[in-house]
């Protein structure tokens, strides 16, 4: 008996480890605002699946996490489709993979494989995305991403936060804004500190304080 039916049954066992274990993860994350591991251990994870299913692509599952996005939102906030799917940023942890991404972008424009890609970086802000409906210039609908197809209506939250406008001047008669609501590391500190004092639940990082204060 070769070895390879034998590896492909370990992969095959790895994969369904991995597709309940970043699922779990991504309940922790998503859903309750409280991580069981950090974002870096998170990441590994998700490339370690990535890799096995492009060694062994027969073997992707139907509950792969390649093939979600977020979670699905199981609070009791209510819940809102979104007009148009909010994706979320990819990740790159090689060069070789910044390469490929600026080969897709000439491809994409039809350029010559040799010719020059601007690009512009930047720090990602680690908030909680969230989508603003403006109707007639009225802020009429503020949700979060979810699955990506369906997310939770926070309106009377987002109301809340003086950095995001009721109302807009000269706006089209539909306009959606999407974003990231955050907190400021400073305040985060005081946060956790009042938190402590009242004997509350102490919040592991910025984005997720903002992410529990929006939800």
């Amino acid at each position: 008996m070769t070895s390879e039916p034998e590896s492909e049954a370990a992969a095959a066992n790895r994969l369904m480890r991995l597709a309940k274990e970043i699922a779990r993860h991504d309940r922790a994350y998503h859903d309750r605002d409280d991580p069981e591991i950090a974002d870096a251990d998170y990441d590994a994870l998700v490339r370690e699946n990535r890799a096995l299913e492009d060694a062994y692509p027969q073997l992707i599952r139907a509950d792969s996490p390649s093939n979600r996005l977020g979670a699905a939102p199981t609070s009791s906030l209510a819940k809102v489709a979104h007009a148009r799917p909010m994706l979320s940023l990819d990740n790159a942890f090689a060069d070789e993979e910044v390469t490929e991404f600026v080969a897709r972008v000439r491809r994409f424009l039809s350029l010559p494989a040799d010719a020059a890609v601007v690009l512009t970086a930047e720090p990602k802000i680690d908030g909680l995305s969230c989508s603003l409906r403006y109707e007639a210039g009225a802020l009429v609908l503020a949700a979060t991403r979810g699955d990506g197809a369906v997310g939770e209506d926070v309106t009377a939250n987002v109301r809340t936060i003086a950095d995001i406008p009721q109302a807009l001047e000269g706006a089209p008669a539909i306009l959606e804004v999407r974003g990231e609501v955050y907190m400021s590391k400073a305040d985060f500190a005081a946060l956790n500190e009042r938190q402590e004092a009242a004997g509350a639940k102490i919040f592991a990082n910025p984005r997720n304080a903002a992410a529990g204060s929006l939800r």
